[in-house]
This record gives C-alpha cells, structure tokens and sequence, in this order.
C-alpha cells in the first residue's frame, strides 16, 4: 500500500464514477447538544448485557437489535445532514439508536473521552480541530479497520468492501502499514475562482505561473486582491506551495517529502522555485488585504464578495460557501498553474480521499460500529451522502446517476476527468502531524513577510529531519 502507482491509477478507477455526479439541497436541523449526547451514551450497559447478533455473510459483524451506537461528526464543510440520513437508515434496517453529535470543536468534546476510556463508536476526524491521527494511532487508540475492509460488499457479496473502493483511496488511513482511518470522500484541491468575475473582465484560466501573476497584476491595478488565502489557518497556503513542488518536481519532489528525504527542501530545486513563486505573490501585493488575519470562512466569504480572484482550497468550499455565494458567482476549479520546466502537465492536481473516519479501539459498540462503516461504502449510503453533501465518495460507481451536482463540484468532476491518471497526493500530513504543523508555522510567517523562501525552507527540512530521527517513521514509506 501506499505506492505511488496506487495513486497514479486513481483516474483509472474513477471514470465511470466521474459519470455519475451528485448534488443538493441543503436542510439544517437543530442537532443535538453534546452533553445531551455524552449523556445518553455514558456507558448505562455494559458488555456483557448489550444483546448479541448472529453472524452471517448479511452480518459480518453479529449485530443484534436493540443495539446503540454513538456517532460524532465534523460539521464543517459537507454540514452533518448525511449522517443523520445514514443513522435513520442504520435504525431501519438494525434497530439499533443513534446518538449524533455535530460538531467543529472535535479534539475539544473527544479528547477527555478518549483519555477517559469512554470514546464514541465512530468519528469524523476532521477540521481544524480534528485529533491527530498518527498521535491516536501510537497510543493504541485506533481499531485497524482491515475486518471491515475485508468484510462481504453490502452491494456484491462475492467481493470484499476494500475491492469496492477507488484505487489509492485506502492510502491516506495507513499508519506503520494498517489501515487505521478511513478517508471517504473524493476530494480534489488546487485553485478556486469566480467564472462570471473572469468573463466581466475577460480572463482565461492561467495554465501558467506567469499568466496567473499577470491576472493578479491587473486585479491589483483595479482594487481586487489577486490571492486570498485563510490565513489564520496556513495548511491553504500550503496546498498551494505543496502543488508547485509536486508539479515542478514530479512524484520523485513528492515521495521525497513523504519520505523524508534529507533533501527535500533544501537542495530540492522544485522546492526552491515553488515557495520563491508563492513569495514573489506576496512580495508584489498581489495578496488580497487583511487576509493573512483571517480565519478560512471570513477569506472565504470575501473571495465570495469579489475582493479577490483566486482562493486555494480543496474541493468542499462550495458547500462550506452555499449561504455566502451570490447565486450567479459560477464556482470553478482549476489545477495549479505550471511553473517553468514543470515535470507534469497542466492538467495533473492533487486528488485523493479526505474526510477520515476513525473506529476508537475502545468503542462500546464495536460490532455496530464495524457494520456502520460497511453501510457506508454501500451504493444507497453513498448516493444519499451525494445527495446530502453534494460530493463524491470512494465507491467506485457508487452515486446514482440521477444526482446532479452544483457548478463548482461539477467543474471539479471535469477537471478530475481531464487530469486521468495525473494524480498525486502528499501522506506526510497524515503521517507526521508535527512536522505539518511546523511546515504551516512557517508558512505563516512567509506570508507574513516575517522570513524569506531561504528561511522557509530551512523551517521545513528542519522538520523533516526531526520527524526522520522518529524510529517508527521507517514503517511509513513510498516506493
């Protein structure tokens, strides 16, 4: 696993389910309070009275009716309306209950269960705020997920759940070679803009670093930031930073971060010429004001507000932005333009699977929760996840193709398609959650004009090299 033929595969398997799409509508709900959740799942039965399911080829799991699970999921950018969906839908065919909790702050509301031996039975460890996994996984905390993955195929019984699955996609949940999360949605991330404030001006898409200046440049000249970033939160800056690498220098950049490679950064020329483009941004005030200060959805929002051409992120913003977005903004996604003497084309972005969901170890209701995540990679789990949330998940084919997307998701299913089997995606966020946060503090400060690229770089191999000196980094590897 976490080859990189995995990943350069991932077109391959993606293309039919690139055909069907997704999409809509939106309903909030009160959801219900967290204390409120912790109550009514604080342990009341023990083990040995929970009721206990026959196991069959139908119930891998032995699921029993009357069960309970406690479920906890990110309210972020695909909201928390899915789960509820799946829960009401687990309860009908199980009858077993759900306690949902929906919630940004998860290391806040997890952390002191996870400590007190009384975690939830599933989560969706994401956000800012989200748990680190690679810190989960060395204190034991984390089910390896390999039952389920080879568990009977909710939809096709003869095959196993993980051969359900777009190639590549288990990758990013490996920790020391076990698959220990599973990220389930299909996520692309590079460049975001406004398709009516480049048809107003008369912009083309940039395919190249050059071309992308020159709309900042006239932007600029015309009070409009040219790249808004969420500055508060730098791991956007670093999409964008990390992009340039990979297509400057090709896989090779790529594994040699995830691999930390005594010269990734520094001696790296791809390295090099990226974080100086992203200066040279800075540097000419192509920025959009004030965004350095702000938190991803206030950069957001004012990228919506057309005071600035260009956002990073990746490919939840429409739905995070669906009550902030006039209703003829026409969302689109773009790749990384190139820099000079790039290895890969144009076309090639960053794309994989996002949104981890984490099986706690010490859940009460592991054979509910097990049974749950299989649910998941179903057929009626992931078009209603699509209907919902209005993107795609890992199962191959796996939304029904009466589902219509929105225009920014819709554009990133076409640019996914015109990338094929140019795709990449960096571990090293998963794998070394230190490292990544000091590669963002020092990106926070670059775009602060407070350190210069040569500093930069010294930050993140410096990083790099104490990550390397962990002994468990030699099970993490990219061939």
């Amino acid at each position: 696993m976490g080859s990189t033929s995995a990943h350069t595969n991932e077109g391959l398997g993606r293309r039919d389910l690139i055909k069907r799409s997704v999409a809509l509508g939106l309903i909030s709900v009160p959801t219900m309070s967290f204390l409120s959740a912790c109550a009514s799942s604080g342990g009341d039965s023990s083990e040995d009275k929970k009721p206990k399911g026959q196991t069959s080829k139908d119930n891998p799991f032995g699921v029993a009716k009357g069960g309970k699970i406690d479920v906890v999921i990110f309210k972020g950018g695909y909201g928390d309306e899915y789960a509820k969906v799946w829960e009401a839908a687990f309860n009908k065919k199980w009858g077993v209950t759900a306690t949902h909790t929906g919630t940004q702050e998860i290391t806040g509301k997890l952390q002191p269960r996870f400590n007190a031996g009384n975690p939830p039975d599933l989560v969706d460890n994401s956000g800012a705020q989200k748990i680190k996994i690679d810190v989960l996984h060395k204190n034991g905390q984390l089910l390896d997920l390999a039952e389920v993955l080879d568990a009977p195929s909710v939809d096709d019984p003869s095959k196993k759940v993980r051969d359900t699955l777009i190639p590549g996609t288990i990758d990013p949940g490996l920790q020391e070679g076990k698959v220990v999360a599973l990220n389930y949605i299909y996520t692309v991330w590079g460049l975001w803009y406004s398709g009516k404030l480049f048809k107003e001006k008369g912009w083309t898409e940039p395919k190249t670093w050059d071309e992308f200046l020159a709309i900042c440049k006239d932007a600029t000249s015309q009070g409009i930031g040219g790249l808004a970033h969420q500055g508060k939160h730098p791991y956007y800056i670093n999409v964008a930073i990390m992009d340039l690498i990979a297509k400057k220098g090709g896989l090779e950049a790529m594994k040699a971060i995830d691999n930390l490679d005594p010269k990734a950064f520094v001696g790296s020329d791809a390295a090099k010429a990226a974080v100086e483009a992203i200066y040279e941004v800075v540097e000419k005030g192509y920025l959009m004001p004030g965004t350095n200060g702000l938190t991803h959805t206030e950069s957001q929002t004012r990228w919506n507000q057309y005071k600035a051409v260009f956002i990073t992120s990746g490919s939840w913003l429409e739905n995070e932005q669906l009550k902030q977005t006039p209703a003829d903004f026409d969302m689109k996604f773009m790749p990384m333009p190139l820099l000079p003497g790039s290895t890969m084309p144009y076309e090639a972005i960053r794309a994989g699977s996002g949104e981890p969901f984490i099986i706690p170890a010490k859940a009460k209701n592991l054979a509910e929760a097990k049974e749950f995540m299989r649910m998941m990679l179903s057929k009626e789990w992931s078009t209603s996840f699509a209907k919902e949330a209005n993107s795609l998940t890992i199962l191959q084919d796996g939304v029904d193709p009466s589902v219509k997307l929105r225009p920014g998701t819709q554009s990133t299913v076409e640019v996914a398609k015109k990338a094929g089997t140019n795709t990449f995606r960096f571990l090293y966020t998963e794998w070394y959650s230190e490292m990544d946060t000091a590669i963002q503090n020092a990106s926070n400060e670059l775009m602060a004009k407070r350190i210069q690229p040569a500093e930069w770089l010294k930050r993140a191999q410096a990083a790099v090299d104490k990550a390397a000196k962990d002994p468990a980094s030699k099970k993490n590897r990219r061939d």
